[in-house]
C-alpha cells in the first residue's frame, strides 16, 4: 500500500494516521483507544510517526559550511511548525530532481531551475531573497563588464552600446546561467544582433565560457577577454578581489533578473504551506536574521507571485532560442 505525502501533514502541525492495519516499511507505534459505548478499550491501532519536512539548500560558491547552517535554519523552522525538518544540500539540479520523486518538499532554488520544478513537480516560489547590492531589491542586473581602461564606451542606447562589442572576444558565465547568459543573449537577440545562442559567434570574434564568475572577470582582468557578463554582486567578495575592482568597469546593464527563491512542492497542504512561509519570515527578524544571512548572505525573505517573478526569465529564455 502506497501513502502519499498528504497523508502525513495536518492543520495543526501534522497528523497522526491511524489505521487498523500495520503499513510496511513504515515505523509505527500502538495506541489504545477507549471505546465510548462500553469504556472498554478498542482494538490496538497503529499511530504512524509524523514523516520530516525535507529541505533542499542549494549549494552555491559563495556559500560556506553550508550543511551546519542549514541544520540550524532547519532546526529553528521545526521549532516553529511543530513538526520534524531535515535539511539536504546539494547543486539545483538534485534539487529539482529531489521535488519531482517526491524526496523534497521545498528547495532554495534560481530562476531557472525554479521553471524545470514548476514543470516537472508542480513546485512554485513563494518567496524570494533580498540582498544588499541587488540593485532591485528581489531583483538584480546582469552586466557587460569591460577593463577600466578599455576603448568602449556606454552609448545613449542599448543597440549603440552593445553595437560596439562586434567582433570582440567575450567570456560568458556558462550557458546556463541567468545573468552570465540567458539573459544578455536574450538582450542581443531582443537588439537584432543575433537570431539565437546558436549563432553567437556570427556576432563576436571568439566566445569563450568561464565557469562561475570569478573566472569570467578574470578573463577581462587579465586581457584575454574584451568583456565578461556576470551578476552585478559579482563585482564584491568572494567573486572579485577587493583589489580588483578598480579594474573593471560596467559597459552595459540588464535590469530585472529575478533572485533566488524559495520553491514549494504543491504536495505540501495549503495551511502546513502558510504555516511554513511564515516561520521563514520570521528569519528576517532581527533575533533571528543570522540564521538567514549565513546561508547565501541574503538580508531578506520576501512573498513574490511565482508567474510575475518569473517572467522575465520566461521572455530571456524565448528571445535566446532556449525554451
Amino acid at each position: 500500500m502506497v501513502v502519499s505525502k498528504k497523508s502525513f501533514w495536518g492543520v495543526g502541525g501534522g497528523l497522526l494516521a491511524l489505521t487498523g492495519m500495520l503499513l510496511s516499511g513504515l515505523e509505527s507505534t500502538q495506541l489504545a483507544i477507549a471505546n465510548p459505548l462500553n469504556n472498554q478499550p478498542a482494538p490496538r491501532l497503529i499511530a504512524q510517526k509524523i514523516s520530516p519536512l525535507t529541505i533542499v539548500f542549494s549549494s552555491r560558491s559563495d556559500s560556506t559550511d553550508l550543511q551546519n547552517k542549514a541544520n540550524n535554519v532547519a532546526a529553528f523552522l521545526s521549532k516553529e511548525i511543530g513538526i520534524p525538518v531535515k535539511a539536504q544540500v546539494g547543486d539545483e539540479t538534485a534539487a529539482v530532481e529531489a521535488l519531482r520523486a517526491n524526496r523534497a518538499d521545498v528547495a532554495f532554488l534560481s530562476s531557472r531551475p525554479a521553471l524545470k520544478a514548476e514543470q516537472l513537480a508542480n513546485s512554485r516560489l513563494y518567496l524570494a531573497e533580498v540582498r544588499k547590492n541587488y540593485s532591485g531589491r528581489y531583483t538584480y542586473n546582469s552586466i557587460f563588464v569591460v577593463p577600466n581602461n578599455s576603448q568602449l564606451k556606454s552609448k545613449n542606447s542599448p543597440k549603440a552600446t552593445l553595437e560596439k562589442l562586434r567582433g570582440k572576444t567575450i567570456a560568458f558565465t556558462s550557458p546556463t546561467s541567468g545573468s552570465g547568459f540567458i539573459f544578455p543573449v536574450g538582450e542581443l537577440v531582443k537588439q537584432g544582433f543575433v537570431p539565437n545562442r546558436d549563432r553567437l559567434e556570427n556576432f563576436f570574434g571568439k566566445v569563450s565560457y568561464g565557469g562561475n564568475y570569478s573566472k569570467a572577470l578574470d578573463a577581462v582582468i587579465r586581457g584575454q577577454a574584451d568583456v565578461a557578463v556576470v551578476s552585478e554582486y559579482a563585482l564584491f567578495p568572494p567573486y572579485l578581489a577587493a583589489e580588483n575592482r578598480d579594474k573593471v568597469r560596467i559597459l552595459h546593464k540588464i535590469s530585472g533578473v529575478p533572485a533566488h527563491g524559495i520553491a514549494i512542492d504543491d504536495d505540501v497542504p495549503v495551511v502546513m504551506r502558510e504555516k511554513l512561509i511564515n516561520a521563514l519570515l520570521k528569519l528576517n527578524k532581527l533575533e533571528n536574521n543570522q540564521l538567514l544571512s549565513g546561508l547565501y548572505n541574503s538580508t531578506e525573505l520576501v512573498r513574490i507571485d511565482h508567474n510575475r517573478h518569473l517572467q522575465p526569465v520566461r521572455e530571456a529564455l524565448k528571445n535566446a532560442g532556449m525554451e
